[in-house]
């Protein structure tokens, strides 16, 4: 079982070398308290990427949450991602060794992205996974 930084890093990676792959130069931030966790550039154009990863739930889809969540002495805190600091989620899934990337904008509070077929074959409303695996 990975640790909760280690997956982090490791989603990271796998997002550096996906991105690379398509084309992009990645510049990584010298900090850790920016909203994003590394920047892909390509003719002309700066995306600034927050990655997370995430396995798989037991129905066979990817859950991410447009929030924050972070622990202090007052207890657990979460508030809404700032969606005008960050472009671009990158969802790396250790179950399928993909990367996924989702316009924030384009979704409310969560996104759902559908690896496995839904068991009564509904594919009205589906995201279906494999149509975020390239940078929008």
């Amino acid at each position: 079982m990975h640790h909760t930084k280690e997956k982090g890093d490791l989603g990271v990676l796998k997002a550096q070398v996906d991105l690379f792959e398509q084309g992009f130069a990645i510049l990584l931030p010298m900090t850790e308290h920016a909203p994003f966790d590394l920047v892909a550039y390509r003719g002309g154009r700066f995306l600034r990427i927050q990655v997370k990863y995430r396995k798989l739930d037991r129905t066979g889809k990817l859950e991410v949450k447009f929030w924050t969540s972070w622990a202090d002495r007052n207890g657990t805190h979460s508030v809404p991602v700032d969606k005008k600091e960050v472009d671009i989620y990158c969802v790396y899934c250790p179950d399928t060794d993909e990367c996924y990337y989702l316009d924030p904008d384009v979704f409310g509070y969560s996104a759902c992205l559908r690896v496995k077929a839904t068991k009564n074959r509904q594919s009205r409303r589906v995201h279906f996974a494999k149509d975020f695996r390239r940078v929008p």
